[in-house]
């Protein structure tokens, strides 16, 4: 029996280890492994491609009526027929912790159409808010194409809901407004804007100098952007930015450029898709109808694992709220981000005498 005990003690030890290794890879793995990115599948391509077709085909059917009927029509899309221009606000979100803050300002937000892409149950939804479309949510990942499909859902959505829509914030769940709408809406649409081709400008960040940007550029692979992208042709920017119809418009049509974004990455450190794939798109399309920059203000100054600043409610306050509007140019941000769910109630009391006073 002593000899029996002997020889199999250290067979013990053994066996635990080997029972435990699909536990403890179970617990490690996430920490040591790369992601694994989502894929778009097959049914949702198509699906997607069904609703931009439909857009794409209103958008042209609107046109050619403007045309036929000799109405008076802005060569941005801006106008339809003699309907007044409104801005779509596209919420890429899954959760409303912010979004009672553009509730607030419902009274000015007559000339405003509203799309929430979001988990959330619709009944819940529209007992919290009246906004006027809910798109059922695909599944997303930070750092894939999800977010590039998600964001062209959004437009193509908003495009179908109303040809009146002529501009498309696209915004995030902890995104605040800094201005009121009328502000937003008078800087918008203030014809001293107007470029020399008598259009309206996008709003969107176009950046070709960064330091990492030959990095993204092979995240996929070296060289697997060519022909489509080349290295001089690659941007980067804010995901969140705010688009002419004509611009949204260029952005459903494309296939082109999609086929080379929505590949894998193999570097998921170095991939953020979704900070590419629009100023790149727009970049190579129409340049000088792009401003360059966007007017969401990020503080990048303590980054952590590619996430900016967050403001917390000992942060929240008239001079904060001054402070984010600063700009190096003439104009003023409009939008901030990130903020903190529990940020809410302290944004919610300087909203009405700070935020929408203007």
């Amino acid at each position: 029996m002593a000899m029996f005990s002997t020889s199999s003690s250290p067979l013990i030890p053994t066996l635990i280890l080997l029972l435990s290794l699909p536990l403890l890879f179970f617990f490690v793995a996430p920490r040591i492994l790369p992601p694994r990115q989502i894929s778009i599948s097959i049914p949702d391509e198509l699906d997607d491609l069904s609703l931009f077709h439909k857009a794409i085909a209103m958008d042209s059917a609107n046109f050619s009526r403007r045309t036929a009927t000799r109405l008076p029509a802005a060569r941005s899309h801006l106008s339809a027929g003699l309907r007044r221009p409104k801005i779509a606000f596209l919420f890429l979100t899954n959760s409303l912790s912010i979004s009672p803050l553009y509730g607030n300002a419902s009274s000015q937000m007559s000339l405003a159409s509203t799309i929430i892409f979001t988990s959330m149950p619709t009944l819940l939804l529209r007992s919290l808010l009246r906004w006027r479309k809910l798109i059922p949510s695909k599944r997303t990942q930070r750092s894939s194409p999800t977010l590039i499909s998600a964001a062209r859902r959004l437009l193509a959505t908003a495009m179908l809901d109303d040809p009146s829509n002529a501009y498309f914030a696209l915004i995030s769940q902890h995104c605040i407004p800094l201005h009121s709408f009328n502000y937003l809406y008078n800087f918008l649409f203030d014809l001293g804007r107007l470029s020399r081709n008598l259009e309206f400008s996008s709003y969107i960040e176009i950046l070709d100098s960064e330091s990492t940007l030959w990095d993204r550029y092979n995240a996929r692979g070296k060289n697997v952007m060519l022909p489509e992208v080349n290295f001089d042709e690659f941007r980067v920017g804010s995901q969140f930015f705010v688009l002419t119809r004509k611009h949204a418009l260029m952005v459903i049509k494309d296939r082109k450029l999609w086929r080379k974004f929505k590949l894998p990455c193999l570097n998921v450190d170095s991939c953020y898709p979704e900070e590419h794939y629009f100023p790149t798109l727009l970049s190579m399309q129409d340049p000088n109808g792009c401003t360059q920059y966007t007017l969401t203000r990020v503080n990048w100054t303590d980054s952590v694992n590619g996430h900016p600043h967050t403001y917390h409610p000992p942060e929240v306050s008239p001079e904060l709220i001054y402070r984010l509007r600063e700009s190096n140019s003439s104009y003023s941000y409009m939008f901030a981000r990130k903020f903190s769910p529990d940020s809410l109630n302290p944004l919610m009391e300087i909203a009405d005498s700070v935020i929408f006073k203007d």
